[in-house]
């Protein structure tokens, strides 16, 4: 069980909640779920509903389309984003390395912090855009070659 100042420590290393109040991340964490789950275990599959962004406090996770892995996700670090923001089904599978614990962020709870302080709203934008451009120079680079 993680305390509110380790929540805090967390939460605060993410990109899209960094330049947040103390005090609104207090209230988010708060409402945050922990999680844990073992080596090799299948947090959500590609196509399935998903309403969750997840944190990860501990462990790696990598994120994948079958057995091509897009991503590993470490410690500090958060995947399942754009299924917070949309209704459409999980674009890739997600699946722990070693055993992990997460905090877990549900749309509910995201867009009723939204809602209580909308300047959350432009720092989620600003980081998809950061990955988006990211995407589009990799793509830039794999292409040139």
């Amino acid at each position: 069980m993680l305390t509110s100042v380790d929540r805090l420590l967390f939460v605060r290393r993410v990109p899209i909640f960094k330049e947040l109040r103390d005090d609104f991340i207090v209230r988010l964490t708060s409402v945050m779920n922990e999680l844990s789950f073992p080596a090799n275990y299948t947090i959500f599959r590609q196509g399935e509903e998903g309403r969750s962004l997840y944190i990860v406090v501990s462990g790696r996770v990598k994120v994948h389309i079958g057995n091509k892995m897009l991503a590993e996700v470490e410690q500090g670090k958060y995947f399942g984003e754009m299924a917070v923001f949309d209704t459409q089904p999980r674009s890739a599978s997600a699946t722990t390395l070693e055993p992990c614990e997460f905090l877990e962020l549900t749309q509910e709870q995201l867009y009723d912090a939204i809602e209580e302080t909308p300047e959350i709203a432009v720092n989620i934008i600003r980081e998809l855009s950061r990955l988006i451009r990211k995407l589009n120079d990799d793509m830039n680079l794999s292409n040139s070659r």
